[in-house]
């Protein structure tokens, strides 16, 4: 079936950005579903692909954070994260290796949280949210990370470290304290690793 079109695709047949800017391209789109008839409006985004990483330092404490989420207005704990910038990539024209996704994971960890590693085991790579958006979450494990410098946060980076045990994050997980689903599936895929 590669070379055929999937008889359950649908076929994109108007698109209209709506807001276009460095952070997202969110589109109005109309589609011919596999019966022929035209659906719309049905609204995609395009944002830039991510890291997430679980981190470990030499004690074996997680490296979390403690930062607000506008989309759910509350502050949650979390792993580190971060987008991949183009200068990440080596050659923008080649698109993302695996080498420019490890760069960022590294960049990410140490800006964030002031720690390096040299241990580090890529998860998964997966669809961020497949029903409406085209980016992808790459889910790493770092581990005997330790303190190399302070944090280089983001103007708009208003974040906590904090350091939790495995099962303080088992406790917050099953307590819906720990919200973030990609976090917690970067968790579990870790956890299999041991």
């Amino acid at each position: 079936m590669d070379n055929e079109k999937d008889p359950l695709a649908w076929e994109e047949v108007e698109t209209e950005h709506l807001v276009t800017d460095e952070w997202m391209d969110f589109r109005r789109c109309m589609y011919r579903l596999p019966n022929g008839r035209v659906f719309g409006p049905f609204y995609t985004y395009s944002q830039k692909d991510y890291v997430v990483i679980v981190a470990s330092d030499t004690e074996g404490k997680f490296l979390c954070e403690r930062q607000f989420r506008p989309g759910i207005s509350t502050v949650t704990t979390e792993f580190v994260a971060g987008h991949i910038e183009a200068s990440d990539m080596r050659d923008p024209a080649v698109g993302l290796t695996a080498e420019d996704v490890l760069s960022a994971a590294k960049r990410e960890l140490r800006e964030e949280t002031g720690y390096a590693s040299d241990d580090w085991t890529p998860l998964l790579t997966l669809p961020s949210n497949a029903s409406i958006a085209d980016n992808h979450a790459y889910l790493f494990a770092a581990r005997n990370c330790r303190k190399v410098s302070g944090q280089q946060l983001d103007d708009t980076e208003f974040l906590k470290v904090v350091r939790h045990s495995a099962e303080e994050i088992e406790e917050m997980i099953a307590a819906g304290r720990f919200q973030m689903s990609m976090h917690v599936t970067a968790w579990l895929l870790a956890q299999r690793m041991h």
